[in-house]
């Protein structure tokens, strides 16, 4: 039954694909195209994915005019069929002339196909990779040359492979051709997959990276025979450094640190990670795939560089097998293991996840004092909407409705899932029982359309696959675009196993209701050695904007596109220039182009050029510059790797690991700034004393203190005078999830000053608080002149999500001898379980003249405290924005629409995440003891795709059927297998009964925002621009950095403590944002700010430093603290300890109210010290806390 209903729906979608002209793409019948090419795979004892798992990789697809009429031919690869070459007719129609061609494969199981002019005789050649077979004779790759059309338009081609040295016989994949000494001839990279009897792929051992593994991939020079005239090939793959395993799937070249040397990257299948070989420039390479990229994907397959933003950088696309919907998701995705991410930093492995990336690339990164590194990326495809299209394998990435943005069609399936978990688990019972026919009939299959996305033009891709009419299901593998009737819209084929090559026809030409576009096609003609200019940049200028094509057809997997680069134009009318940066550094430029043509560009018209002039993005007068080293500052965060899932094995995320705070204040009293960074679990807090040469000396906040005083995680810090002695001292919260619930390592600390920056611990005048914490914060919010404090409540260890209290004590020292007195149930009650706080500002939001108190938390709103003058009332649900409940973890007051009143920026986990949220699909959690046996069970649920077929959103738990196993036995009993459990909707696995008495929490809002003040205690929630929401946003600081007289926004950020199925969040790095004084914000480059902190940031701290300059410090949890200078020289002026706020009047009369408390954003306090340009405001009044006012001149 089950076979007959994907016949059916074949059938069905086919149908409706071939005569609904609404449709963008219409599949064309083999009786109009004569395309009959079927990738048939016969299974059989010997040939099967149980003994070889890699037969169902499939084919590829060639695109090129290999008679050169002017219209693309096709070439298709077999397995265990012939490789099939078509000539295009004209009018989609093709011709089959395989045999009179000679190009039908030689018997080989053949895989890529790479289409080039090897003899630059002015005729496409193609190379065919070869695999599988044992005998190393029948899988020799084949070279077939082209000796030109007969007189009816049929190439005829001679098999040279052996002549020209490239008959190698390492289970090539693909090849791909290029220049990668810049000797101006092309050489070739050959991607090998070879997996050897015995070995598993997927078992972590030390990498082998001396190209002892036969799966690894070879590099052929180029070398002219004089007497042979033509080129022979040399393998120098050990003497360049091609020497790291990996079982490669797809290989693109890029020059992707644009340095003007060509660059390989090859994505890799099972645990050998993918391999990016950076050009040294002295015929060399090095893997430097870790130091580019955060993470990538786990079992990558197809793969593609391209501009996709239009930003005129190369952006990264590899896919994966992540299915978007529940029951393929539960049928297929392995347990969390934790191990998993220990074992990769023992082994040295590259961070992998089960999904598609797509990396942004963010340009090269600046280093110290401004010099350049290499290229910094962004994986968002989660953000873009990208992540999961099942089993997949090429992305074709072009503009496909000509609307100026490239487009994605992903194609994907596979005959036998031999990852479906049911099949698994009989597979372990009945292998040494049952014969291997028997044991493939149990495999499902996975037959399922490709999909189409649409890219929206803000790094956002759009699911168009009904509208765009791919529903057919398919085996797909191999595809590539083309223009295949010149009507200038980008068709497309796809080879397919089982079933016959597709062809899809693009109707956006011609077609009134699909709104036809202009475009631009770019062919180059290059010289005698590069005939094709492969390596070529071309660039679009019109309008100002810019797309950019590097040129090489070896793109997606397993194919060759064709020889030319195309442009979507929208309505533009003319394009100002076509810029043309060819492999030598000839220079050509062409202006005022008319669409919709086809623009012929020669190398005999270019001029020699500056090589800088072909790079971006490396010359800005940027606004900060790190200036760590010269600072004297050499500290790396130190931080245990306790693993909080073993205790819970559902979370969402860690709570070991949430530091280090940081806090500046002048702690030795030599009127210059100093930091405290705060401690982890058995780490020392440490301080980092300002000299007067602008260096900082660092020590322990206590030299030599105990093992036992270290055994205390540092939450938040605040930096006050505790005790009325006229010095700073230090109130030190704790935190973390190591110890069991209130036990007396979460009590907190003060360390006393003696006012030269030694420190003694006395805790005699504190409370009694053996809660998890999170933030302190300072202010004197009863107005008797001392400094109050507020004690965020974060976690009951062991136990989340169960809600903890937060505190307030009021300061209750005299004569030197300390004194705190807790009275939050006499003066804000509703602090009792109020929640688990990430963060709270003190804030007079209301302009009332008593300090208010701003919350952040995890499943909460934020939440509003209003100063009753020193009785506090939770006016949350007046606010406006009570509903909007999330994962906030940070908090930000300023007034950034320079209307007089504090706003706020509140971070979230942000939206590029597998837990996404909104008012109709929220993420929830349920929680409570459900089995009995002691532990806190918490389930975190989302809404999904019930089936491919059904896409209604239902409510399923976010884990798989394993992880629910781990935490709860019963499970297993309970969903007796995984079908069963991938069916199951929430309210499947918890009765009514069950749920009486549990927690269920909801968060509908994930985005970082800008809490506007509307007055009157209404505020608004205004989403952050698209590139803050990559990650999770943490330490914040509101600063003019460019004295316009408006706030600017700069941000630390991201977070690992997450498990292996939902990634790390590492997207951010760092970003600064101008404030347009109105309350929007413009993201700025790395480029422009100067501005980069790639790892798992935490805080940020302003202070002043040598020269009256603004110095900024950032830290990362097991990273280096951060010294970034703004460049631009600042007055400062230094707050008093009883000043509450500044209130500065711009050039243009508008006032701007500015808190300067004890502390503001995730576990961090900055100095009390505002720094401005004279150039930007006319006044400043400075109002203490009995409201007193004192003007300062500028």
């Amino acid at each position: 039954m089950q076979k007959k209903f994907v016949v059916i729906l074949t059938l069905a979608a086919g149908f409706v694909s071939c005569n609904n002209n609404e449709t963008l793409f219409r599949l064309l019948p083999s009786s109009q195209t004569n395309i009959e090419f079927n990738n048939t795979i016969i299974e059989s004892d010997s040939i099967n994915v149980l003994d070889f798992e890699n037969v169902y990789n499939g084919g590829g697809v060639g695109f090129g005019d290999f008679n050169n009429d002017g219209l693309q031919d096709i070439y298709f690869t077999g397995n265990m069929v012939p490789n099939k070459l078509y000539v295009n007719k004209g009018n989609l129609e093709f011709e089959d002339v395989t045999e009179k061609a000679g190009v039908a494969g030689n018997g080989r199981w053949c895989r890529g196909v790479s289409v080039v002019d090897i003899n630059n005789d002015g005729l496409l050649d193609m190379y065919v990779s070869a695999s599988v077979k044992k005998n190393p004779g029948e899988r020799q790759n084949l070279l077939y040359i082209n000796q030109g059309p007969d007189e009816n338009k049929i190439p005829h081609f001679t098999e040279a492979a052996a002549a020209y040295g490239l008959n190698d016989t390492t289970h090539t994949t693909m090849a791909a051709f290029f220049d990668y000494d810049n000797d101006g001839d092309l050489d070739v990279y050959l991607c090998v997959n070879h997996i050897i009897q015995g070995d598993y792929p997927n078992r972590f051992r030390p990498r082998l990276t001396k190209g002892e593994h036969p799966s690894t991939g070879r590099l052929y020079r180029n070398d002219w025979n004089d007497s042979l005239k033509h080129p022979v090939f040399t393998n120098v793959s050990q003497q360049a450094g091609i020497l790291t395993e990996g079982y490669g799937h797809a290989v693109v070249i890029s020059d992707i640190n644009n340095d003007g040397w060509k660059d390989i990257y090859v994505t890799n299948d099972y645990l050998s990670q993918n391999i990016l070989y950076i050009n040294n420039k002295n015929g060399t390479f090095t893997d430097r795939v870790a130091e580019v990229f955060k993470h990538t994907s786990a079992n990558a397959m197809g793969c593609d560089i391209i501009d996709i933003n239009n930003d005129g950088l190369s952006d990264v696309i590899e896919l994966d097998m992540n299915p978007e919907d529940n029951y393929r998701k539960k049928m297929m995705l392995n347990a969390n293991s934790y191990q998993t991410y220990q074992n990769s930093d023992y082994l040295g492995y590259q961070y992998q996840y089960v999904r598609n990336t797509l990396q942004l690339n963010r340009g090269t990164a600046p280093k110290e004092k401004d010099s350049l590194g290499l290229p910094a990326f962004s994986e968002i495809a989660f953000f873009a909407g990208v992540a999961e299209t099942d089993w997949s394998w090429t992305p074709l990435v072009t503009d496909f409705d000509n609307d100026g943005h490239r487009d994605l069609i992903v194609t994907n399936g596979f005959p036998r899932d031999v990852t479906d978990h049911d099949f698994v688990a009989f597979r372990k019972e009945a292998f040494a029982v049952t014969s291997t026919a028997q044991i493939l009939e149990q495999i499902p299959e996975v037959k399922i359309h490709n999909y189409a996305y649409r890219n929206n033009g803000n790094l956002g891709f759009q699911n168009q696959t009904k509208e765009w009419g791919l529903l057919t299901p398919s085996f797909s593998n191999g595809a590539a675009s083309a223009d295949l009737d010149n009507d200038g819209d980008m068709d497309f084929v796809v080879n397919n196993i089982n079933d016959k090559a597709m062809v899809y026809e693009n109707g956006l030409m011609g077609n009134d209701k699909l709104k036809a576009k202009n475009y631009l096609r770019v062919s180059l003609r290059g010289d005698s050695l590069n005939r094709n200019g492969l390596g070529a940049w071309i660039k679009l200028y019109y309008n100002n904007k810019v797309q950019a094509y590097e040129q090489t057809p070896y793109r997606g997997y397993l194919s060759s596109a064709p020889m030319m680069a195309h442009f979507g134009l929208n309505d533009v009318a003319s394009v100002d220039s076509v810029v043309v940066n060819w492999p030598n550094g000839m220079l050509q430029v062409i202006t005022n182009i008319k669409p919709n043509q086809v623009l012929q560009v020669d190398i005999k018209n270019a001029k020699p050029a500056d090589m800088r002039a072909r790079f971006v993005h490396t010359q800005f007068d940027r606004l900060l510059t790190n200036i760590s080293a010269a600072s004297g500052i050499d500290y790396v965060q130190k931080e245990k790797d306790y693993v909080d899932f073993n205790i819970q094995k559902l979370l969402p995320h860690k709570f070991s690991e949430a530091g280090p705070a940081l806090a500046v204040a002048d702690l030795d009293g030599n009127k210059l700034d100093d930091i405290i960074a705060g401690g982890s679990y058995g780490n020392s807090a440490a301080v980092f004393l300002q000299q007067p040469d602008g260096r900082f000396i660092t020590r322990e906040l206590i030299p030599g203190a105990s093992e036992f005083n270290k055994q205390w995680e540092d939450a938040g810090i605040v930096l006050f005078d505790a005790d009325g002695d006229k010095d700073i001292d230090v109130f030190v919260t704790s935190g973390g999830y190591e110890n069991s619930p209130y036990s007396d390592h979460y009590s907190d600390k003060l360390y006393v000053n003696d006012g030269k920056a030694n420190f003694s611990i006395d805790t005699s005048g504190l409370p009694k608080n053996y809660t998890s914490k999170s933030c302190v914060r300072a202010a004197d919010f009863d107005k008797d002149g001392d400094l109050d404090l507020f004690l965020g409540g974060r976690v009951e260890p062991w136990n989340y999500p169960k809600p903890v209290t937060s505190y307030i004590y009021r300061n209750d020292s005299q004569n030197g001898k300390l004194a705190f007195t807790d009275i939050t149930s006499s003066v804000a009650p509703f602090l009792q379980k109020i929640g688990m706080i990430t963060d709270a500002v003190w804030s007079d939001f209301d302009s009332d003249g008593w300090t208010d108190l701003v919350l952040t938390g995890e499943w909460m709103p934020i939440s509003f405290i209003r100063n009753e003058k020193g009785i506090f009332k939770n006016v949350t649900g007046t606010s406006g924005i009570s509903q909007e409940t999330g994962w906030w973890r940070s908090v930000l007051p300023a007034d950034f629409d320079n209307d007089g009143d504090i706003d706020y920026v509140a971070a979230n986990l942000g939206l590029n995440s597998f837990y996404r949220a909104s008012a109709d699909f929220p993420v929830k959690i349920y929680a409570k003891d459900f089995d009995n046996n002691g532990s806190y069970d918490a389930v975190p649920s989302l809404f999904l795709p019930s089936t491919l077929e059904n896409t209604e959103r239902k409510e399923y738990p976010a884990q798989t059927r394993d992880d629910m196993v781990k935490q709860m036995i019963g499970f297993r009993a309970k969903f007796q297998n995984y079908k069963l459990y991938a069916l199951a909707t929430i309210d499947k696995m918890f009765s009514p009964d069950e749920l009486k008495g549990a927690q269920v929490l909801q968060a509908i809002n994930l985005s970082h925002c800008l809490v506007r003040n509307n007055g009157n205690g209404k505020f608004e929630l205004i989403p952050l621009p698209t590139e803050a929401q990559f990650s999770c946003i943490n330490g914040m600081i509101a600063e003019d950095l460019d004295a316009d007289g408006n706030l600017d926004l700069i941000v630390n950020g991201n977070d690992y403590g997450t498990e292996v199925s939902v990634g790390r969040y590492d997207a951010c790095n760092g970003i600064v944002f101008r404030g347009d004084g109105k309350g929007g914000f413009i993201p700025l480059s790395i480029h422009e700010s100067g501005w980069y902190i790639p790892g798992n940031g935490r805080a940020l701290v302003k202070l002043s430093g040598k020269n009256q300059l603004v110095w900024m410090a950032a830290s990362e949890n097991r990273g280096p603290l951060r010294l970034f200078e703004v460049k631009r020289g600042f007055k400062p002026i230094t707050l008093d300890a009883n000043d509450d706020h500044v209130v500065l009047t711009t050039k243009e009369g508008k006032q701007q109210r500015r808190e300067i408390g004890y502390g503001a954003s995730y576990l961090s306090q900055s100095a009390r010290t505002i720094h401005l340009d004279s150039s930007a405001y006319k006044s400043v009044e400075i109002i203490n806390t009995k409201g007193q006012k004192r003007k300062i001149q500028l």
